[in-house]
């Protein structure tokens, strides 16, 4: 296996030179601040300085709860202020439940954090319009639903920031998920750039879905960009999302706003004629022409796995067909489910696996991006991660990445497309690695630099391309996630040596969803930049607090991935109840970022 990838980086190595040196890591900084201190202020307040909390903001000020999937995103007037986001969790255990029985109670939701200081540190809040929300702002957010999430910002050229979320769950309590698609708007609050994206001003559903059934629509996996070109669709709000109408069956719809997100067009469905595409990234050239790329995933019509596209010259009125842009060898940890069928993540209890590992859900995924304040080229730079030729090996079980029983080397892989000729070059490893699976690639591209970052095991103490990241041959589960970065000043021709950005290395399995049973990372991590200044935000373990679990006579599996919980036994039925200590750090995952290089 060690001689099948040494010659497969070597391969990689000739595709791509590599300058600089390995930067040491940057301070790394948390903005999901639900441990104390400053906990998590009203948007009310931060906004204009006047008092107001409620019982969800005051649990998640002491939560040690789950954040993931994160966003950040640099003022471009003011590199000092950096707005992020999450998957926020903070207050499931807050009212109006009784935060001490561990039953889930409060929403899930976008959480908003600021910093304006160049990301020294962060204040953390939520965006306004959750259940419980009774501040003066939350009657300027039209949402429908009881939770939200998979959060993306964008920021145009005039102080205005744009969060748009997926947003399910109905606040009736029935299971129904509604799917819906909002963006909401912040402004600057006045004073100067420092304060811009301070100020919420309303947030617009500008797709509604229905249950998840076969038969319902529901929308999912969004996207977002604001056109700062200058040029004559400069302060456009461009959203995409995909819409999942049964098994198998999604398609790329998108929306614009031409009046700084106060109202959006009709949904417009961008691939008539391919299904299951999803992860659309939105990216707008100096010129205003407007590109969406997206996954594409292998279907029985034949339809490749890869990265389509479609362009817009005309500020998103209409599109081009789509163009397959690039195709790849999926890279995917799978194994078989103790139940019957196929798992994407794997854990204890009903989330068991056959081959007995513990792992979070790891595709290959793609990002884009553009450099508006080029207008000289129509350059799309995209990344993505993929199995790499030459590195499959038999994995002796059922445990794959291609597929049960064939595991594989994952690298983060670059492509430069010219969105006037219609050619692209020709893909490349970024950072070729002997050892270790780099996945979530994200790019960002201003001024003439482009800066990249992914997960990667590396350094993983128990790698092996026939394991999960973070699994040993006994099962047992070590720290083995860092976050590393790359800078280009030539378009992408080279790039620098890979920088550790993380000072702690992660353990991503540790088991704190459905029931303490089962890990989940999310299925993004976010760079933004100015020129030469980039920020990049991940999730991240290193607060998570290990335990046992009794449902497990202490542990009997010996994986290591169980966390802090309080459980009583009930004598007359020989069932565990729920967990009673929530806030004991169990769940303490959190989003971190730090200057990248």
């Amino acid at each position: 296996m060690r001689k099948l990838i040494g010659a497969a980086v070597l391969v990689g190595a000739f595709m791509v030179n590599i300058a600089g040196a390995t930067a040491a890591p940057s301070t790394n900084v948390r903005l999901s601040n639900d441990n104390g201190g400053a906990g998590y202020v009203s948007a009310y307040t931060l906004a204009t300085g006047r008092a107001y909390t409620d019982g969800i903001l005051r649990e998640c000020s002491i939560a040690r709860g789950r954040q993931n999937e994160p966003a950040g995103v640099v003022d471009p007037r003011n590199a000092s202020v950096i707005l992020g986001s999450s998957n926020d969790y903070c207050g499931v255990f807050g009212p109006p439940g009784d935060p001490t029985t561990g039953n889930p109670a409060g929403p899930i939701w976008l959480g908003y954090y600021r910093s304006e200081n160049a990301g020294a540190s962060f204040q953390s809040s939520l965006v306004p319009g959750y259940p419980g929300d009774t501040s003066p702002f939350a009657a300027l957010a039209n949402i429908r639903t009881a939770s939200a999430g998979d959060p993306v910002i964008a920021w145009d050229g005039h102080g205005r920031a744009f969060f748009g979320s997926e947003s399910s769950g109905d606040p009736s309590g029935s299971p129904k998920g509604f799917g819906d698609e909002w963006v909401a708007t912040y402004v600057n609050s006045g004073g100067g750039s420092i304060n811009d994206g301070k100020r919420y001003v309303g947030t617009v559903t500008v797709a509604k879905g229905s249950s998840a059934a076969v038969t319902g629509k529901f929308n999912d996996k969004t996207a977002i960009e604001a056109d700062r070109t200058g040029g004559r669709f400069d302060g456009n709000v461009y959203f995409a999302w995909s819409r999942f109408t049964g098994f198998n069956v999604s398609n790329i719809y998108f929306v614009r706003s031409t009046d700084h997100g106060a109202t959006f067009s009709a949904p417009m469905l961008l691939t008539p004629s391919s299904g299951n595409l999803q992860d659309p990234r939105i990216d707008v050239t100096g010129n205003g022409d407007v590109y969406v790329t997206y996954d594409t995933s292998a279907l029985k019509n034949g339809q490749p796995a890869g990265v389509q596209i479609v362009k817009s010259t005309d500020g998103g009125v209409t599109f081009s067909k789509p163009t397959q842009l690039v195709t790849y060898a999926p890279w995917e940890e799978t194994d078989q489910s103790t139940a019957g069928g196929a798992n994407r993540d794997c854990g204890d209890g009903i989330d068991a696996c056959v081959a007995g590992y513990t792992f979070f859900r790891n595709v290959s995924s793609t990002d884009s991006t553009t450099d508006q304040r080029d207008h000289a080229h129509q350059y799309v730079y995209l990344v993505y991660n993929a199995a790499i030729p030459g590195t499959q090996v038999a994995t002796g079980n059922t445990y794959g990445t291609e597929g049960g029983g064939t595991g594989s080397q994952a690298g983060t892989y670059f492509v430069r497309y010219d969105g006037a000729t219609g050619t692209h070059t020709t893909p490349r490893l970024i950072s070729p690695s002997r050892v270790g699976d780099q996945s979530y690639p994200a790019i960002s591209a201003d001024g003439g630099y482009l800066h990249t970052l992914w997960w990667d095991s590396r350094n993983d103490p128990c790698y092996s391309a026939t394991r999960p990241i973070g699994n040993c041959a006994d099962r047992s589960t070590v720290p083995a996630l860092d976050v590393y970065a790359a800078r280009s000043t030539d378009a992408g021709n080279t790039w620098t040596t890979a920088a550790k950005v993380t000072n702690v290395m992660s353990n991503g399995n540790f088991e704190q969803f459905d029931d303490r049973q089962v890990p989940f990372g999310g299925d993004y991590l976010w760079v933004s930049s100015v020129g030469s200044f980039a920020f990049s935000t991940w999730t991240d373990w290193r607060n998570t607090v290990a335990g046992s679990d009794p449902r497990e006579a202490g542990d009997a599996d010996l994986d290591g991935a169980d966390v802090k919980q309080c459980r009583t036994l009930d004598p007359s039925t020989g069932t565990y109840g729920p967990d009673t200590c929530p806030h004991a750090g169990g769940l303490d995952q959190n989003i971190y970022g730090a200057v990248s290089p």
